[in-house]
């Protein structure tokens, strides 16, 4: 037999799998996105009637980079290295290589597989006189054809999973962003509280002085200069409470950044002020959230990948059908190994049918279903918890900004009150508890009010955080098809202040 009569099968069988292949069905449900209605506008967002700007006031580049709007040199520069040397992040992306990775696994459940051997024995037959050698060599193939769609569910599940983490890595950035920036805000507002403390504290030494001075030449009471040393003592045990604070505040940065706690404690001790909260509350519309949120799109695929799975599972109730063939080369001579005389082949088709398994198949397929209902309820979590996040921080910020408003006015109030009383008790009109009293509430709103300012940043950057900003700069740091894995060259390596093994 020649050759090419000798692979004719081989080749009648191939084109008899591919046929099979094209018009092949695919068992279990297809997957179609959900579409959840969403309302036309955020009940608690700023009307322009209200003097207000527009919810779409703000572009899609300011929500990007949303923390570029606190013109803060430092917070951007922190927020850059935290994207490039986060350990969370990176787990992320690790993840993202393993789903990529087991995507390429179920791919290759669509291709034949093939082995070869070969071997070499010293052998002596029962019977037969002295030893003879023994060489053998071969090839196998097999592959089983998907008619029913099991493993292309398998494979479309796998895709799906990548889509998952990297809507994921997505996800880890807007928290890792929103994390930078609320530890840098409230960093800055403790500094500040601690400025005011230490101002407040010089002002009330200073009236402290004049009460003692005036003690001693019988001019004041003892409960005038007792008086103030506890207002001195109050305002001064305040300030370790402050720097404390402010110490866990920049060991938490060092840790964003992938840093000792300590490392960023020569950068960040110099005390700078809180920035400016940008007035412009980019709410957009609702329908736009589903859009950009990625944890909404995240749990969207986590639902596809579940709906796929039932595909899998139906699979198993139909039998599977393989081509397989064998080339093999059995010789006690090493040179006639190669020859027609020693060779031997077998191809053909052989059918698995798993007839009776218990209920098994069955119940598999009924666990798919419940975890592909499980996917939807969840979805459905997540897309009403984004639109509980928007709506709070939008009237945690509205509402902040008229607490704010009061609290500014409280503060002008309360410094008129301490120059009056300070004035009127020279005077002798006035007890000295009464200029106690004015310092301790000029203290404690001023404090209010720079708490209120953390608090106002705080808002602001939680709604930014539930709108999913912050997301969308790692298409271009990724720079590869969702899901492939990138042609040419290893995975970016991990960057990182700690050090690597």
């Amino acid at each position: 037999m020649s050759k090419a009569h000798a692979l004719s099968p081989f080749r009648c069988f191939a084109l008899a799998a591919a046929s099979l292949l094209l018009g092949g069905c695919l068992v279990g449900p297809d997957f179609v996105a959900p579409t959840p209605a969403a309302p036309e506008r955020f009940s608690e967002a700023p009307s322009a009637a209200a003097g207000q700007p527009s919810e779409t006031a703000v572009s899609g580049t300011e929500q990007v980079r949303w923390w570029r709007q606190f013109d803060d040199a430092t917070l951007d520069r922190l927020v850059t290295e935290a994207i490039e040397a986060n350990l969370d992040l990176q787990l992320a992306q690790t993840r993202l290589r393993e789903a990529r990775a087991e995507r390429g696994i179920a791919a290759a459940g669509l291709w034949p597989s093939v082995g070869a051997s070969a071997s070499y024995q010293r052998a002596r037959t029962a019977g037969a006189p002295g030893d003879h050698d023994l060489f053998q060599a071969g090839l196998d193939a097999a592959w089983e054809l998907d008619l029913f769609g099991g493993r292309r569910r398998n494979l479309e599940s796998a895709e799906a999973t990548v889509l998952s983490a990297v809507e994921a890595i997505r996800d880890a950035q807007v928290s890792l962003v929103a994390e930078v920036a609320l530890n840098y805000l409230q960093l800055r507002s403790y500094q500040q509280e601690t400025a005011i403390a230490q101002k407040n504290l010089q002002a009330q030494r200073r009236t402290a002085d004049i009460i003692r001075r005036q003690f001693k030449a019988g001019f004041a009471s003892a409960l005038d200069l007792a008086n103030a040393e506890a207002t001195v003592a109050s305002t001064e045990a305040q300030i370790p409470v402050f720097e404390t604070a402010e110490r866990q505040g920049i060991h938490a940065l060092g840790v964003l950044l992938g840093r000792y706690p300590g490392e960023l404690l020569p950068r960040l001790s110099a005390p700078a002020g809180l920035p400016a909260v940008p007035k412009r509350v980019p709410a957009g519309l609702p329908s736009e959230l589903l859009r950009r949120r990625p944890d909404v799109r995240e749990a969207e695929a986590k639902l596809h990948a579940a709906t796929a799975q039932i595909g899998v599972a139906v699979a198993d109730f139909f039998p599977s059908f393989s081509l397989t063939g064998s080339l093999n080369w059995n010789s006690n001579l090493l040179r006639s190994w190669w020859s027609g005389a020693s060779r031997s082949f077998g191809v053909g088709p052989a059918v698995n049918w798993q007839i009776f398994q218990g209920g098994a198949v069955a119940a598999n397929v009924r666990l798919q279903e419940a975890l592909r209902d499980e996917a939807g309820l969840n979805y459905r979590k997540t897309v009403l918890t984004a639109f509980q996040e928007v709506e709070d921080a939008l009237v945690s910020f509205a509402k902040e900004q008229e607490h704010r408003k009061s609290l500014s006015e409280a503060v002008t109030a309360n410094r008129r009150a301490v120059e009056l009383s300070l004035r009127l008790y020279g005077e002798g009109q006035i007890d000295f508890l009464s200029v106690v009293v004015a310092q301790r509430a000029l203290y404690a709103a001023e404090d209010s009010l720079v708490q209120s300012d953390r608090n106002l940043a705080v808002d602001l950057v939680a709604l930014y955080k539930a709108l999913g900003g912050g997301a969308e700069t790692l298409s271009a740091a990724d720079g590869r098809h969702p899901g492939k894995e990138k042609a040419g060259g290893p995975e970016p390596a991990v960057r990182s202040g700690l050090a690597e093994p």
